[in-house]
């Protein structure tokens, strides 16, 4: 924990209850919400009016139905910690020093809650930033500290619901068994897939065929007038008239040969 120099003075009569309410960035984040963390924005410029240099800010966190029955600690000795959320259904985190969230502090712009995985050896450790254990939803709030105790604090969050992780053994290896109606209907669209394609594939191979039988042979249309129209007969030689010694016909018949 933080050490700090108090003079002995009675608690403030009243705690001041801040306007802020705390929320997970509305915006696109790596690993904004996860199954053991979430991240919240940096409260900045929210306390400097209620808070001295030796002020502490903690993160108070609690399941969001046990978030209405929460009760302040009267002291830092009465921290709760973080194992006593099983059964106080609340804990409290991330100690800070109020200068760390002043509007002339740097620091990241955001928080991770339930970041801190070395658990190891931290037990009753007050401020240990654990891992969430379950996914929720929790409610969280800021509070200020002195060494009396609480000065100010912010509003509940809205509930913050994590993401629920899956064990290895709920994972089915098997393939979805589909039902029987979508097996029928996916066979029936099968074989229309598969007469379609035979159709379209007749089609085409006949278009083919009938372009390289006309390529080649031409069409039984197209022989018959070729040969049927156009095709002329040679003329025959037509033989003498008798007795007549000339042996070139004439284009014309020609009268009998004159007398000798």
């Amino acid at each position: 924990g933080q050490l700090q120099l108090c003079l002995v003075s009675p608690s403030p009569a009243r705690l001041s209850l801040l306007p802020y309410v705390p929320r997970v960035p509305p915006g696109a984040l790596l690993g904004k919400v996860t199954a053991t963390t979430f991240a919240l924005e940096r409260p900045c410029c929210v306390f400097d009016r209620f808070t001295n240099a030796s002020d502490a800010v903690w993160l108070a966190v609690a399941f969001a139905n046990a978030s209405a029955t929460f009760r302040n600690p009267a002291s830092p000795a009465d921290v709760l910690p973080y194992e006593g959320l099983p059964t106080a259904h609340a804990y409290m985190t991330l100690e800070m020093a109020a200068a760390a969230y002043a509007c002339s502090a740097p620091g990241p712009a955001v928080l991770r809650v339930g970041g801190d995985t070395a658990c190891g050896g931290q037990q009753g450790r007050a401020a240990y930033n654990g891992p969430l254990p379950s996914p929720g939803p929790y409610r969280v709030k800021f509070l200020v500290m002195d060494c009396h105790g609480p000065k100010a604090e912010t509003r509940w969050s809205d509930p913050i619901l994590l993401r629920r992780a899956r064990s290895p053994s709920t994972i089915d290896p098997a393939p979805v068994r589909r039902s029987s109606d979508v097996v029928v209907i996916a066979s029936i669209l099968a074989s229309l897939s598969a007469g379609l394609a035979v159709a379209v594939l007749g089609a085409m191979g006949a278009k083919v065929w009938g372009h390289w039988h006309r390529r080649h042979f031409g069409t039984s249309a197209f022989a018959h007038q070729s040969y049927r129209t156009h095709h002329i007969p040679p003329a025959l030689p037509q033989p003498p008239p008798p007795g007549c010694g000339c042996c070139t016909p004439a284009p014309r018949p020609r009268g009998p040969c004159p007398a000798e």
